[in-house]
């Protein structure tokens, strides 16, 4: 076979960039949705149970070892500018919240995982801040897995545990968002980078572009985020004997 008749092989080797709503990503939430309510399954059947704590600690293990591996990774490979590599977005601080909120049952990092992880980590399935290489890249299993496993730990602490919000645990979910970006805010303007999106909106399209230019997206994301907060809050307050994580930070 000569040259000219050989097969071209670049297509079959290049690596697939990932789509949004693609076959991938349509996986993604599949698995999201089947591993929540076995989560949801395991945490109703061992409430109360000696098992249950250890059941909790366990996942908060397996958990870190997924977070830890991928931050150090992102932090000291090299491989990824100061603008991206440092866990400064608040799914890094909430993958950190939820693994502490697994072990301790703490107020604090429950709040956080719950907020954060319902109304911000959720926006990843819906619209993905992910512009590189699809399955099975680093790049795709580091932010699915790390936006994953907030969420897991939001709704196996909530629907499988008990645990429940209550006002105390919207005040520090709200205090410290607030306290978050005036710090991320001014350490984006000194370095020029732009985690969280709080100096300029992200390169794909997303719910910040109803809210209007920089910076009234960002007083639009406080209202409307205390008030998505207030109302996954209520209905909680309105059941009796609400089972309550450890005030212990």
């Amino acid at each position: 076979m000569s040259l000219a008749t050989l097969p071209d092989v670049k297509p079959l080797l290049a690596v697939r960039q990932f789509v949004a709503f693609g076959s991938s990503h349509g996986v993604v939430i599949v698995v999201l949705i089947v591993v929540a309510a076995a989560l949801v399954v395991l945490g109703r059947r061992y409430r109360g149970t000696a098992l249950e704590r250890r059941l909790s600690q366990a996942l908060a293990l397996v958990f870190a070892g997924f977070l830890v591996p991928v931050e150090l990774y992102w932090l000291l490979s090299g491989r990824s500018a100061i603008k991206y590599s440092l866990p400064l977005q608040l799914c890094d601080l909430a993958a950190m919240a939820s693994v502490w909120a697994l072990w301790s049952y703490s107020s604090a990092a429950f709040a956080l995982t719950y907020f954060w992880g319902l109304t911000l980590t959720s926006q990843a399935f819906v619209s993905p801040e992910l512009t590189g290489p699809d399955f099975p890249s680093l790049q795709f299993l580091s932010f699915f897995g790390m936006h994953s496993l907030v969420l897991w730990a939001a709704i196996y602490l909530t629907w499988g545990v008990g645990l429940r919000p209550d006002w105390r645990s919207y005040r520090i979910a709200v205090l410290v968002t607030i306290g978050w970006a005036v710090v991320t805010f001014a350490f984006n303007r000194v370095v020029g980078t732009n985690y969280g999106f709080l100096n300029t909106k992200p390169v794909v399209r997303s719910l910040l572009d109803v809210l209007g230019p920089w910076p009234w997206y960002l007083l639009s994301e406080l209202v409307l985020g205390a008030a998505a907060w207030a109302l996954i809050t209520w209905p909680w307050k309105r059941q009796q004997a609400p089972r309550k994580a450890h005030t212990a930070a």
